[in-house]
């Protein structure tokens, strides 16, 4: 069965997460996601406070830039959500928007290489190893965390061109990709995440979510279109989705035959009524997806 899920987007400010998380859980939505945009809300502070308010839905990051981050950091503090909350917290690492990453004095020369070395010293953390490495940007002296995670942990890697694509499937557990990923798109991604997979010798499941930016209810098109234009995207065809719950589980399906294995509908930004929203995607959008 594919998965559904749905974004609390950070153009809400902090405060409105323990309703939307709450009424995310009530209505049994499968995963709610949060993101760390620069420079609105940070990814493992509302993570860890949407998995404290909650008791069963799954709570994802996507994504934590990893210039912004020590690697040993970054395992702390998620051996540390999955210690609290096992098996609710999914973890996705990216090399950030590098504009942004420029703004706060950390950008990297080269974002693919510091992507690689943050996924291979993060999964052997959380896996429980001693690592020393002497990399371009990722240094650690015989480091181990004193409480790793109980269980496995996946780590997913956010990816857009070839060159990172390849890499979430050499290094990485599963890849996330963005809602300007038409289903066409999808197919693509997965062939050169396959190539990753096969130059490294990875025969394992690997999961990819992608995010699908979906309008419902009053003024539902024109919310769509203006976020669309908006991005710069608007020309392209089979981007986002707007109408009733059977027009986006359609929307829905049509990226997991494309190849995702879980879809999360992004609201857009202006999204009236974000409650209502994870209450469509559990309650309506859910049923009608196989």
């Amino acid at each position: 069965m594919t998965g559904l899920g749905a974004v609390f987007r950070p153009q809400l400010a902090p405060e409105r997460l323990r309703a939307v998380a709450r009424a995310a859980d009530e209505a049994g939505l499968e995963e709610l996601w949060l993101w760390e945009d620069c420079f609105r809300e940070g990814g493992i502070s509302t993570a860890a406070a949407a998995l404290a308010w909650t008791g069963r839905v799954r709570v994802g990051v996507g994504l934590l830039p990893v210039p912004l981050r020590n690697v040993a950091v970054t395992a702390m503090e998620v051996a540390t959500l999955h210690r609290m909350f096992p098996g609710r917290a999914i973890l996705g690492v990216g090399h950030g928007v590098q504009d942004w990453m420029g703004q706060v004095g950390a950008r990297a020369e080269s974002p693919v290489t510091l992507l690689r070395e943050h996924l291979l010293a993060l999964r052997a953390l959380l896996g429980g190893e001693r690592v020393t490495t002497e990399g371009r940007y990722v240094r650690l002296d015989d480091v181990a965390l004193d409480w790793p995670p109980g269980q496995a942990v996946e780590v997913l890697a956010g990816a857009t061109g070839p060159r990172s694509l390849r890499l979430a499937g050499e290094a990485a557990d599963g890849t996330v990709l963005t809602a300007n990923t038409p289903p066409d798109g999808v197919r693509q991604a997965r062939r050169l995440i396959d190539e990753g997979r096969a130059a490294a010798g990875r025969t394992g499941p690997h999961k990819v979510v992608v995010y699908l930016l979906a309008a419902t209810g009053p003024g539902a098109g024109e919310r769509l279109r203006a976020e669309l234009v908006a991005e710069g995207v608007g020309s392209v065809p089979d981007l986002g989705v707007a109408g009733d719950a059977g027009t986006v589980a359609k929307a829905v399906e049509r990226l997991a035959e494309a190849g995702a294995d879980t879809v999360i509908l992004q609201p857009t930004g202006d999204e009236p009524d974000p409650e209502g929203f994870v209450r469509f995607t559990a309650e309506e959008v859910r049923p009608l997806v196989v």
